[in-house]
């Protein structure tokens, strides 16, 4: 029994050596992201909330329906806003198939004259309602690193608030802020949700290795196509509003972004994978653990490719659909502007990916596996450090294991009998 549970015992850990590797290029990537951000940290931030959103001497009110004429699109709405209470008309909306009901929770926009007019749904309290479910569920499933993958994420959108689009209204290059934005709010996302091990740390290094293929892919692949050619209303909008930015390197820093989430997911899988295999078998070399490890990773390329497309196929539906009616062959609609940069976004990010994976599985591999017999051998606070949570469960199975005989034996060394 002694040796049957004398792997579970204690779980790979970096050994001296690997451990100051991972120390020197963990610090050297935070040294590219802190030089990054001086030299494109925002002058200043009155850029945000400085464009007016209404009309001049148009105010936004909540009101609620109380009636809905259907033939000719007029409301009557009961106005929630305090110092504006009372019932008032509001104008047909416009949108044929926009039918209200009674008790719609509404926005309305009161211009000088006229009746008012109806801007969009009230939704804070069912979106309220969904992100309190979500944290308790997190919280409840995943309990600590729930929270702390919940507390990176809110640090990890600050940093998008706080410092990239303030960076990129203040015209600083969009590829840059892209890769201080992914690398840093990654170290962020990481370290806070998983903790500051070597696994972790093997899962941040393969995702800025993937990451750095998708910038470099992203370029070329940007200017090549002409990404974007002609401008969404947003990019449009935008650039009205800040002519300095440059959509097209607006287009890449949104790539390099949008992949970071994928290949996140994909790296600490891979990592812990390779780890739960040392675990299990500590007798195997880094060759062996990388050949294993890639059959799980290659299964989860494959999920994870055509999970990104039809997360593009659902939020783009009704921009498909419109494109389908239209008498135009599949190979122009697919290189047309409208879809072209999805297309393009879809296919650098998966290359980046399906790279991550056997880049992190090697990391991971060589790491565990020259660890061998010399997993005790760690410094505290290292990111080679075991994972506390799993070393306190690996040492509540062995001080079970090492009390279990003297607790069910006679004293002879023989199973207790049944009373």
């Amino acid at each position: 029994m002694g040796a049957g549970h004398s792997h579970a015992e204690t779980r790979p850990r970096a050994t001296p050596g690997a451990t100051r590797v991972l120390w020197a290029l963990v610090i050297g990537v935070l040294g590219g992201v802190l030089v990054g951000a001086m030299v494109t940290w925002p002058s200043s931030w009155d850029m945000l909330g400085s464009q007016q959103f209404l009309y001049e001497d148009a105010r936004r009110l909540d009101a609620e329906v109380v009636s809905f004429d259907e033939s000719t699109g007029e409301s009557v709405v009961r106005v929630t806003t305090p110092g504006a209470e009372g019932e008032r008309e509001m104008a047909p909306t416009g949108v044929g198939s926009l039918v209200l009901e009674p008790g719609d929770q509404v926005r309305v926009v009161e211009l000088d004259e006229g009746p008012l007019v109806f801007s969009d749904f009230e939704r804070g309290t069912p979106i309220l309602a969904l992100l309190i479910v979500y944290v308790v569920l997190v919280i409840a499933v995943a309990w600590w690193r729930g929270l702390g993958a919940l507390l990176g994420l809110a640090a990890a959108f600050g940093i998008v608030a706080f410092y990239t689009v303030p960076a990129l209204l203040d015209g600083a290059s969009p590829p840059l802020v892209g890769l201080v934005t992914a690398a840093g709010a990654l170290f962020v996302l990481l370290y806070v949700a998983h903790g500051p091990n070597a696994r972790t740390t093997t899962a941040y290094l393969g995702t800025i290795a993937g990451l750095a293929v998708t910038a470099a892919l992203g370029t070329w692949a940007v200017t090549a196509a002409k990404i974007p050619g002609v401008p969404s209303e947003a990019e449009i909008n935008i650039a009205f509003v800040e002519g300095r930015l440059s959509l097209q390197g607006l287009a890449l820093c949104g790539l390099m972004i949008a992949g970071l989430g994928v290949l996140n997911d994909v790296t600490i899988t891979q990592a812990s994978a390779v780890w739960e295999l040392g675990a299990a078998r500590p007798d195997l070399g880094p060759w062996q653990l990388f050949s294993r490890g890639m059959r799980i990773g290659r299964d989860h390329i494959a999920s994870t490719v055509y999970t990104i497309a039809f997360a593009y196929v659902g939020a783009s539906l009704p921009l498909i659909m419109l494109v389908a009616v239209y008498d135009n062959p599949l190979s122009g609609a697919i290189t047309s502007s409208e879809i072209a940069g999805e297309v393009v976004r879809t296919l650098v990010g998966s290359i980046g990916l399906v790279l991550a994976v056997p880049l992190t599985t090697a990391i991971g591999a060589l790491i565990v596996g020259l660890a061998g017999e010399k997993r005790d051998d760690i410094e505290p606070g290292a990111p080679g450090d075991v994972d506390p949570e799993r070393d306190d469960a690996a040492a509540g199975v062995a001080a079970r294991d090492a009390s279990a005989p003297h607790e069910a034996g006679d004293g002879t060394g023989s199973p207790a009998r049944d009373s």
